[in-house]
């Protein structure tokens, strides 16, 4: 069965939600297990969570035929799913490892609103007022959570760590958030254009660019300590990639919306 437009309509009405609830709940887990990763940076954290899913995706690319750069008039928009994605993916790991995971996630859960407007302006899709009432609400929302000092007097001891810190974090979770919903506008853009599987390989790749030098230029790179942490590591790359392959397919059958509503990352 076609649409209007003449492309095929998904056979298995909700079947985009239920992908979408599946890799919500493979990106939580992620940025849960990310929090319990002893002493190390989030951007190293981001390098081996890309190697991890280049490693994965690698044998799919090759199985399937796929080559290493995409359809010609398609590979844009893979740069820039994978510069967003992966940036938004940098950032939402330094704001969890900086704030307070609740108050991190809060702001992560803000992207659906970014998405509506940017559908809207990119993908035509409808925008209602209400859109616009849910933005203001949410950029609120984020001055309550930030609690900057020249609206709400001293800071205290409200902070994990110091305010400055908190701050830094704050900022970096709503560029992640603008960012991952710029992705999911990428994706929806993309639809079954292009295979999952090239769409992870781009945002791994330039992930993993990205990482190794913002780590060389900060000098944090160490080796994880041995037991839990590495397996933390593992199990993060493992669930990430399940989580982006989800994602992916979601956005292929159903609308940029619907399932920045359900996401995490």
């Amino acid at each position: 069965m076609k649409d209007k437009r003449g492309k095929k309509k998904c056979k298995c009405p909700g079947l985009g939600i239920f992908y979408t609830v599946v890799s919500a709940l493979l990106f939580s887990s992620s940025a849960l297990l990310v929090k319990l990763v002893d002493d190390m940076h989030s951007v190293q954290i981001s390098a081996i969570r890309c190697v991890f899913q280049l490693f994965l995706v690698l044998p799919g690319l090759i199985y399937f035929k796929l080559g290493f750069l995409g359809p010609k008039d398609q590979r844009i928009f893979l740069f820039l799913r994978g510069l967003l994605g992966s940036s938004a993916m940098i950032l939402l790991y330094y704001a969890v490892q900086s704030m307070p995971l609740a108050d991190a996630t809060v702001i992560m859960f803000s992207s659906p609103a970014f998405t509506s407007i940017f559908a809207c302006i990119f993908l035509k899709e409808k925008c209602t007022i209400w859109d616009i009432v849910f933005m203001v609400f949410t950029l609120v929302g984020v001055v309550l959570i930030a609690r900057p000092p020249f609206l709400f007097g001293s800071t205290g001891d409200d902070f994990e760590g110091d305010y400055s810190t908190h701050m830094k974090g704050t900022i970096a979770a709503v560029a992640g958030a603008i960012g991952a919903s710029l992705t999911i506008v990428v994706l929806r853009k993309m639809g079954k254009s292009v295979h999952y599987f090239l769409s992870i390989w781009y945002y791994a790749v330039i992930g993993l660019v990205e990482s190794v030098i913002a780590v060389s230029a900060l000098g944090v790179w160490r080796l994880p300590y041995c037991g839990v942490d590495r397996w933390l590591l593992v199990f993060i790359g493992v669930l990430g990639l399940g989580g982006q392959a989800f994602l992916v397919k979601a956005l292929q059958i159903e609308k940029a919306g619907p399932v920045s509503v359900m996401r995490l990352e």
